[in-house]
């Protein structure tokens, strides 16, 4: 827990999106990063996304990559697909355009 409280600090990461499998951790990365003095980040949880069998998607299991010089076609996507796409992602056509949305 330590290393990804330092790590997410000393990238000044201001929002963490991940699976609600880690939700338990959360608690204990924001006391450590009180304790420390560093910023808290924005959490979001969303469900996982499970291949036909049920199975966690994964990067360690042959998944296909994110393109990362495209995120918001990307999250768009992953909204779609995790059935939690607002129609005002429609208009969203910039990074923070498309966190506003998200945090409403």
């Amino acid at each position: 827990q330590l290393a990804v409280v330092v790590d997410d600090a000393a990238q000044e990461v201001t929002e963490v999106v991940r699976g609600a499998d880690l939700l338990d951790s959360t608690a204990r990365q924001i006391l450590l990063q009180q304790a420390l003095g560093l910023a808290v980040p924005c959490y979001w949880h969303l469900p996982l996304l499970l291949d036909a069998p049920g199975h966690k998607l994964s990067k360690s299991l042959a998944s296909l990559p994110v393109d990362s010089t495209r995120p918001v076609p990307v999250l768009r996507a992953l909204w779609q697909l995790l059935g939690q796409a607002p129609a005002a992602l429609d208009g969203a056509d910039e990074r923070d355009a498309l966190l506003h949305t998200a945090q409403r």
